[in-house]
């Protein structure tokens, strides 16, 4: 069985190849990948290279294939997983294992296993944690964004209160509290959003800031002040361009905020979700930094008497992705809502290496195909000239501009395969 695939030899070094996948051992799987959703982790695994913590040191002789926001379908189960798992059965991957402690992870660590593939090998491990999880959804782009969506409700889960005078956390954000999204119209703003609104415990007030409004106006046709107001929540989308952000903040929500979620590794955003926290006011520090000596300015006199305090997670665990599979399968999740672009497995590596400059959402990579990187806002001009993106347009015009099932499976039929 041979593979194409991306994959990380170094700082910057990617390169799409093709090799041969030994046989299965008796205790791992083969899988076909379908889709992969391409993350801000994948950019900063490709730039740091070995000096990522969860990049081996010998990616240069080893390396290994990057993407962890897949979805696909089993093609050959070994013996010792043949009971549980069955051969043609649609999966998705929880990719931080923990598997004895380890960071190692699909897509960062692995040289037969990562999401910018056509066929993978599913070692032991992945298994054994419970990582592996059956997928029964038709849509294979929900499936790779349940990923995303894990983190999310693992960083929800991970947030804390506390009362005064005891030693418990009280795990979550604060039911019926107020919270702020800093920088939040981006993709996984946008996740946030949708899980704070949608998911079982929610804010009463919700303020979502960002500096573009461009992405602002988005967030508020996709999630929608009316609909957030049906679900008990007032959500406020404000721009923060050019204005003092905390102050504007403060007249909102007088009292502080609880939560915080700050969703970009910028040293002002830091500032203003310490100056904006209430008593017991929790920042979640979402977004991981490239440089390793980031850090920002923390008001310790509140730390100390208004027990204000910050957390940060990296990804979510299994029982946080079955959520996400449950909630996305209930449809009170909406996966569309994040993907802004789509593209072939040949595009996987420019999209990488330039994604911090590349406006929008989720880039959405379907790997048996040849395509380059594109916008769906930009489906109406190319159809002027091309019956494929025509119909595409069509589709997702009856779709309010989004992605979805009848136009994934339309791409899938009529798009050029990467061989």
């Amino acid at each position: 069985m041979k593979t194409k695939a991306v994959r990380l030899y170094g700082k910057k070094d990617l390169r799409l190849e093709e090799f041969p996948l030994p046989e299965i051992r008796d205790d791992e799987i083969l899988a076909r990948v379908v889709s992969d959703s391409i993350c801000m982790s994948s950019y900063k695994a490709s730039v740091q290279g070995a000096e990522h913590k969860r990049v081996p040191s010998d990616v240069a002789e080893n390396p290994v294939i990057i993407g962890h926001e897949f979805c696909g379908e089993l093609i050959k189960v070994g013996a010792k997983w043949a009971s549980q798992y069955k051969e043609g059965s649609r999966f998705v991957i929880q990719p931080a294992l923990n598997y004895k402690g380890s960071l190692d992870a699909p897509g960062y660590s692995y040289k037969y296993i990562g999401g910018d593939a056509t066929y993978i090998i599913i070692p032991n491990e992945v298994m054994l944690m419970d990582c592996l999880l059956p997928y029964s959804g038709t849509e294979m782009y929900k499936g790779s964004l349940t990923e995303p969506f894990s983190c999310v409700i693992g960083a929800f889960n991970a947030s804390y209160h506390t009362t005064r005078g005891e030693y418990t956390h009280k795990m979550g954000i604060l039911e019926g509290g107020c919270m702020a999204i800093l920088a939040g119209a981006g993709p996984m703003g946008l996740a946030t959003i949708d899980y704070a609104i949608h998911g079982d415990k929610r804010p009463s007030r919700l303020v979502v800031t960002d500096i573009n409004a461009q992405r602002l106006k988005r967030a508020e046709s996709i999630f929608t002040v009316q609909e957030a107001k049906e679900h008990g929540v007032e959500l406020i989308y404000l721009n923060t361009w050019n204005i003092n952000a905390a102050e504007k903040l403060k007249s909102v929500s007088p009292t502080g905020f609880d939560d915080v979620f700050v969703m970009a590794p910028n040293t002002s955003l830091v500032e203003t979700a310490d100056k904006i926290l209430a008593n017991d006011g929790c920042i979640n520090f979402f977004a991981g930094p490239t440089d390793p000596t980031f850090s920002a300015p923390f008001n310790f006199f509140n730390v100390h008497y208004a027990s204000t305090h910050v957390v940060g997670t990296s990804g979510g665990n299994a029982s946080d992705m079955k959520e996400a599979l449950s909630l996305i399968s209930d449809g009170r999740l909406n996966p569309a809502a994040l993907v802004t672009h789509i593209g072939g497995l040949d595009c996987v590596i420019d999209t990488t290496l330039n994604l911090p400059q590349i406006q929008g959402g989720k880039k959405l990579i379907y790997t048996g195909i040849s395509l380059p990187l594109t916008e769906i806002d930009s489906f109406e001009a190319l159809g002027k000239t091309d019956p494929m993106f025509k119909d595409l347009y069509e589709i997702c015009k009856e779709n309010n501009g989004l992605w979805c099932a009848k136009a994934e499976e339309y791409l899938l039929r009529n798009a050029k395969g990467i061989s």
